[in-house]
């Protein structure tokens, strides 16, 4: 653990200004990027791609608090205000920009959200910005491990039906000189992975099937190698999903940047 937290570089905001310097962008790392043992993972691939390209980017470090997202969805606006006004003033404080984040929630609430509460940002998902950097040749990718390889994408509803982007994340799965195969339901049909609006919180209500075995058993019906995924909270459902039928051993569960980060090496 150590050898690599010495070759992972994260700046914060602080350390920049110190320097007199500005970050090209600020990585949004998000609650469950921060706090979860698995997404943490999602995270270091994230900043091991930053660092071997050599984007400025920065970190809010401590001073990053929940968007508010989960209270909104789950009906408490004004703690959601509270939350999102004090990031607003640090944000703004620091004169941010642009945003990238790993994480749907994070990205659709600093997207679509915060501009009513005097957040103005330009804010992209993490897939976004690695097919920025592989079309503008910052990025190169080799399909490594994964060349040949059946990987099945599962869209996250904040990330697809939420904010139309569908096509990021499947060029760079392809870009691995991966198999490429769709669920029946994907894209605009696709089915939520029962984490979202602030489900990921509460107990599972009433009805015949948890919402994420649906959907791992609509993936294993298609046989892929990995689902891949762009959120936290879809890689923890499905997850759970893949043990619930004792297939993690021989399907992996991966996010988009865990792929490119492990194709190249990083």
């Amino acid at each position: 653990m150590s050898s690599e937290k010495a070759t992972l570089k994260v700046p914060t905001i602080g350390e920049y200004l110190a320097n007199g310097e500005s970050p090209e962008i600020l990585f949004w790392v998000g609650c469950a990027g921060s706090f979860d043992d698995r997404a943490k993972k999602i995270t270091k691939a994230v900043v091991k791609i930053l660092n071997h390209v050599g984007v400025k980017f920065a970190v809010l470090g401590t001073e990053e608090s929940c968007t508010g997202d989960p209270a909104k969805r789950a009906g408490n606006e004004f703690l959601f205000q509270m939350q999102a006004m004090n990031n607003i003033s640090i944000l703004n404080g620091y004169d941010i920009k642009k945003i990238v984040t790993a994480c749907p929630h994070c990205f659709n609430t600093l997207k679509n959200e915060y501009p009513d509460l005097g957040g103005n940002y330009e804010v992209i998902h993490h897939t976004q910005l690695i097919q920025n950097l592989i079309d503008t040749g910052k990025l190169k990718v080799e399909g490594g491990t994964f060349k040949g390889k059946k990987i099945t994408f599962h869209d996250p509803c904040y990330l697809g039906r939420g904010n139309d982007e569908y096509e990021a994340p499947r060029i760079i799965i392809e870009k691995l000189d991966a198999e490429l195969v769709e669920m029946k339901r994907c894209k605009t049909n696709g089915l939520c992975c029962g984490a979202g609006g602030a489900q990921m919180f509460k107990e599972a209500e009433k009805g015949k099937k948890e919402i994420n075995i649906e959907r791992t058993e609509e993936a294993l019906s298609i046989n892929p190698q990995v689902i891949a995924t762009g959120c936290p909270f879809c890689n923890t459902m499905m997850t759970d999903g893949v043990k619930n039928f004792n297939k993690e051993h021989v399907i992996k569960v991966m996010d988009v940047a865990e792929l490119i980060a492990q194709a190249n090496d990083l």
